[in-house]
């Protein structure tokens, strides 16, 4: 702030109502305060700001992918359980896996004095946020593992619970095993890729790359699965790595007649997964285990832990319902 002052010719006074958008500023003197912030890279540290007024406001950020989705709806939950033990409120937003709108939001919420951040990240680096550590500011992250910022998290692991996943199809005589994932940019569907591959080629099968296949919604999975099974030489089961994707397979083999003759395994529980017909066989992630830890984390930070800080890693486990124990014909 001393360099933004000397550069714009004003008073720390002027460039800290300048930055804090306060009003009774002239046109002029907000735009030399502006060309000098931007020609010198400087970002209000509002952590700081929030550190300074000695105030806490009893509230924190939980920032998922969308919150529609059953498991950020569960981990919601799960927070906020712990949460209004202690008197602290939530607020929630989705990213729908947008890396600029992680940052606002972020600023958005600091801006707004909430205590700590639960974080679900869309961006490649969260190094953004290493100044607002630095001031006090308290991050979680959770269900990926923090890039270029060291913070506490929990995560499952993806790649054992894929293994598990495509080793249950193995052992039911299936060899040609067709993946569904989400976005391979994002953390969590590469991993279970390459679970899956691995798997694959512990058990000598080979791998067949047309056999891997994308689909980001449950329209998408419904006509990927379509698709697949009107090729020439379709698959005999499917490993669908995400809970929407297996609603929207789900749907296509039904609208085909193969649910009792393809069999399915997916990743994440799905809502009534054990009431239809076959009952659906999925890797179960305790979401409410991963949000009650997250939740004390960012509690312990609030209260002034200085510990270092801790990487979670829980196992997932396989909950046979019946679709992923249809054997090969």
């Amino acid at each position: 702030m001393h360099d933004v002052a000397a550069l714009a010719g004003v008073s720390i006074k002027t460039v800290s109502r300048v930055v804090n958008g306060e009003k009774g500023v002239s046109p002029n003197v907000v735009e030399r305060v502006q060309r000098a912030t931007e020609k010198l890279q400087y970002r209000h540290n509002l952590a700081a700001s929030n550190l300074r007024s000695g105030q806490r406001t009893k509230s924190v950020a939980l920032l998922v992918q969308d919150l529609s989705n059953d498991y950020s709806a569960l981990l919601l939950r799960a927070v906020d359980d712990v949460m209004r033990e202690h008197g602290v409120i939530v607020f929630s937003a989705s990213l729908d896996e947008e890396a600029e709108r992680e940052q606002q939001l972020v600023t958005k919420f600091i801006e707004r004095r909430v205590d700590g951040l639960l974080l679900m990240p869309a961006t490649p680096s969260q190094a953004y946020l290493q100044s607002e550590m630095a001031a006090g500011f308290a991050v979680v992250v959770v269900d990926r593992v923090p890039r270029d910022l060291s913070a506490d998290y929990v995560v499952v692991d993806n790649v054992d619970g894929a293994r598990k996943a495509t080793a249950h199809l193995i052992a039911h005589g299936h060899r040609r095993i067709a993946m569904i994932c989400d976005d391979l940019s994002i953390p969590t569907a590469r991993e279970r890729r390459d679970g899956y591959l691995d798997m694959l080629c512990a058990s000598g099968i080979a791998i067949d790359d047309s056999l891997i296949l994308v689909a980001r919604t449950e329209q998408a999975a419904t006509a990927t699965v379509l698709e697949l099974f009107s090729s020439s030489d379709p698959p005999t089961a499917l490993f669908t790595a995400r809970n929407t994707i297996t609603v929207g397979a789900v749907a296509a083999l039904k609208a085909l007649e193969l649910q009792f003759s393809v069999a399915l395994v997916g990743f994440d529980d799905i809502p009534m997964a054990n009431l239809l017909n076959p009952g659906i066989t999925t890797v179960v992630q305790d979401v409410n285990q991963i949000g009650t830890l997250v939740a004390k984390l960012l509690l312990a930070r609030l209260d002034g832990s200085l510990d270092q800080h801790r990487g979670i890693i829980l196992q997932t486990a396989l909950s046979p319902r019946g679709s992923g124990e249809i054997r090969k014909e």
